[in-house]
């Protein structure tokens, strides 16, 4: 008779497959936990001698260190195995397959019970129960580790622990490529070193049986543990994003590596706790065209991360400069394979920003990247305070707009909707500014520092810098208030979605009378160049473009229109129109499902004509429209002491949202798309994280598995796991080691102890 795997979802048995199976073990602790982990309610009444007789699990749900081959024959668990890996989504993508293993709907009771339950103190119970139930009856259990098995055990959790030390804190690893820097080679000893002093035996143990002349920890072992750690982590998100099912792609500015650019890789998703999570998981190299890169892209998360891009809903493309355009080709590319990895701004950064910086001509480009410069210019006080002594030089008797103006200047003012208002509004004072630090009187200032204010009050001293300031201010205007409200509460989000149309009509407006609007915003533009004493003149290299190729003489007002306004105007318009589809805004109007913008909507909503973007996302589609109308049912007769609530988030986070599964569902899949922004969640954001790790860290000092490290020290790991994995992976090679660096018969070194 054959052994069925008691897993949900899974439909091996032991007659199809040369897999082992194991029964459930007759411990009950054990066996609660086995039985915690499968969410199988059906279950949880049964005794653990019946669970041990009747019921199965097959290997595939065991992490591969659990499992020992003793002979070609025999396949056993360790001692302290626990099923942890289990498939319990893929029922959803077929609602309506039958299921004879119901997989259990966790309370928010059990999730936290399982959250607060570490597996390391499990498994360290489950050892000193085993141990002493073997010494009170004296029978023979499993196979036991050797004390030298043991001690190198130890010895390589005192290491993981120290590398887990270094990625958290962000001290910067030994490198082979500046080994004459001190304070990078001699971290990682210095660790080792002061874990030995502060009594680690199983490190000094090791330090002591080794040869003077031998090398104590090797470039290739730092890489393996710096792997494990990372991979280890990574894993654990994983695991999460798996259980989620659903998730969206986002991706950062480039970050440089070993003189190699990178691509941050974020997912977003909701956790088992409704939750919404953004989480950084690795860097890709990019070194590739757009086609490669998608290929890379799919691989990495399909292939190595296990995920499927069927499940993506979302992707958003940080990128700035010349990557702008690659990154746009990406997001296309993916759409076509998988039309509902819907391409969307991301809700970090501001619409108007992610405009500008897509619009693909160079003195646009040009104006971004030296607001890039401003901002991190002004990071240090010093700077801030000399930009303060500008702007009150310039708005001397008019302290309202200085106080206003000098207030901004504290901000991160260079990532507001209304930053380029603010930068012609501080043009001036930011150019005096440049040149007080590049002249330095008194040396205040590194030569560094003189040298980028230098060539920031170069460029913004340009007429051609000026008028494209002026025309992305004045153009910028009409999605101003749009983008805001992106970034708003969900019922401004809800508007935004609704008020699409307005905008794209002020815009084409403004094309259709561009002759008007360009008169006035090139006034603008002559009048503020005056003031700061910059000629009005067409740019020199079209000038030397304009005389090769023998071409009339043009006007400046009539070249800015042509080459500028008009391009930049249509580029807006075009932006808009494919970030903001029709697929993409009957997402968004899928918010209405919230009660309190149903409220907002006099209950008068229609969800349905909106459902089918994820009509295959529900699990029971064909209720959907019987449960809409329950769901507003619900609210709109609600008692008078009940509060709408306001966001996804808290709509998720009721008691009842259960009961309507498709509303569930929709709201999950709504919350993980880039354009909405972080609800209740006051920790700080991945991206916010990798800021922090690039402004603290040196190029030649980065490392990226240290920086995966360093931005995921909030997730949980397990020691154990790392060290099971290195033994699995490593060890022959560790052996091999220490036999090519014992010391022979002639040697005449001695071991040396830790001081």
């Amino acid at each position: 008779m054959p052994n069925f795997c008691a897993a949900p979802n899974c439909t091996r048995k032991s007659t199809q497959s040369d897999l082992a199976f194991f029964r459930f073990p007759k411990d009950p602790e054990r066996c609660r936990i086995w039985v915690e982990n499968c969410r199988r309610a059906d279950l949880e009444a049964k005794t653990s001698d019946q669970l041990n007789k009747h019921y199965r699990l097959c290997a595939k749900h065991f992490d591969p260190a659990m499992v020992c081959k003793t002979s070609p024959y025999r396949t056993v668990l360790k001692d302290t195995a626990i099923p942890t890996i289990f498939d319990l989504t893929s029922h959803l993508k077929n609602p309506h397959t039958r299921h004879r293993k119901r997989i259990k709907e966790l309370t928010d009771e059990d999730i936290r019970k399982i959250k607060e339950r570490r597996l390391a103190s499990s498994i360290q119970q489950l050892i000193s129960k085993q141990d002493t139930t073997v010494e009170d009856s004296g029978t023979k259990g499993e196979p036991q580790l050797s004390a030298e098995e043991r001690e190198f055990r130890d010895y390589l959790r005192s290491l993981f622990e120290v590398v887990v030390l270094l990625g958290k804190q962000n001290i910067p690893q030994p490198s082979d490529k500046a080994p004459e820097d001190e304070l990078d080679c001699s971290n990682l000893q210095a660790l080792l070193q002061y874990r030995m002093n502060a009594g680690d035996e199983a490190l000094r143990k090791r330090f002591e049986s080794t040869a003077v002349n031998a090398e104590f920890l090797s470039a290739a072992q730092q890489t393996q543990l710096l792997d494990v750690c990372e991979s280890t982590v990574r894993e654990e998100i994983l695991m999460e994003v798996r259980e989620s099912r659903f998730f969206s792609l986002i991706t950062g500015d480039l970050v440089e590596f070993s003189a190699e650019k990178h691509l941050p890789l974020f997912l977003r998703f909701v956790d088992q706790r409704n939750i919404l999570r953004e989480e950084f998981l690795d860097f890709l190299p990019f070194d590739a065209e757009e086609v490669a890169l998608v290929e890379k892209l799919e691989d990495q998360l399909t292939d190595r991360w296990g995920l499927s891009m069927e499940d993506c809903r979302g992707q958003a493309h940080k990128a700035t400069g010349t990557s702008t355009t690659k990154m746009k080709a990406v997001a296309v590319m993916l759409m076509e394979k998988y039309p509902l990895a819907l391409h969307l701004p991301c809700s970090s950064i501001a619409l108007n920003v992610h405009l500008a910086n897509t619009l693909p001509f160079p003195n646009v480009q040009i104006v971004m990247e030296t607001l890039r410069k401003i901002d991190v210019f002004f990071r240090k006080a010093s700077t801030r305070s000399e930009l303060e002594s500008a702007i009150a030089a310039y708005f001397e008797g008019k302290e309202e707009k200085e106080s206003a103006l000098k207030e901004v200047g504290c901000t991160r003012w260079t990532g507001q909707h209304n930053v380029f208002d603010l930068m012609v509004d501080l043009l001036e004072s930011i150019v005096l500014c440049m040149d007080n630090v590049r002249y330095n009187e008194g040396g205040r200032f590194t030569d560094g520092v003189s040298a980028t204010a230098h060539s920031i009050a170069e460029i913004l001293a340009d007429f051609e810098i000026i008028v494209t300031l002026v025309i992305l201010k004045n153009a910028l205007t009409y999605t101003r208030a749009f983008g805001r409200n992106l970034q708003g509460e969900t019922l401004d989000v809800f508007f935004a979605a609704n008020s699409l149309t307005a905008v794209l009509h002020s815009l084409n407006e403004v094309v259709d009378n561009i002759d008007v609007y360009h008169e006035f915003w090139f006034e603008e533009a002559v009048s503020l160049a005056s003031a700061m004493h910059v000629p009005v003149a067409v740019p020199r290299l079209f000038l030397r473009k304009q005389r090769a190729a023998d071409m009339g003489e043009i006007q400046v007002e009539a070249y800015f229109k042509e080459y500028v306004t008009i391009p930049v105007m249509h580029g807006i318009i075009q932006e808009v129109e494919d970030m903001f589809s029709d697929t993409n805004m009957k997402a968004l109007k899928c918010l209405s499902l919230v009660p309190a913008v149903m409220g907002q909507m006099k209950f008068n909503t229609s969800e349905e004509n909106h459902a089918e973007v994820y009509c295959n996302d529900l699990p029971n589609p064909d209720t959907l429209p019987a449960e809409l109308h329950c769901w507003r049912i619900k609210w709109k007769h609600r008692g008078k002491e009940v509060c709408l609530p306001a966001t996804i988030h808290e709509t998720l986070q009721l008691p009842d949202v259960k009961f309507f599964p498709n509303v569930n569902s929709f709201l999950k899949v709504l919350s993980t798309l880039p354009v909405l922004k972080f609800e209740d969640n006051t920790s700080e954001s991945a991206s916010e994280r990798l800021r922090s790790y690039l402004d603290s860290t040196p190029v030649r000092h980065r490392s990226q598995s240290l920086a995966v490290l360093n931005m995921n020290a909030h997730v949980k790991h397990d020691l154990d796991v790392m060290v099971d994995k290195y033994c699995r992976l490593y060890a022959e090679d560790e052996n091999e080691a220490e036999a090519d660096a014992e010391p022979t018969a002639e040697d005449t070194t001695t071991p040396v102890t830790a001081t």
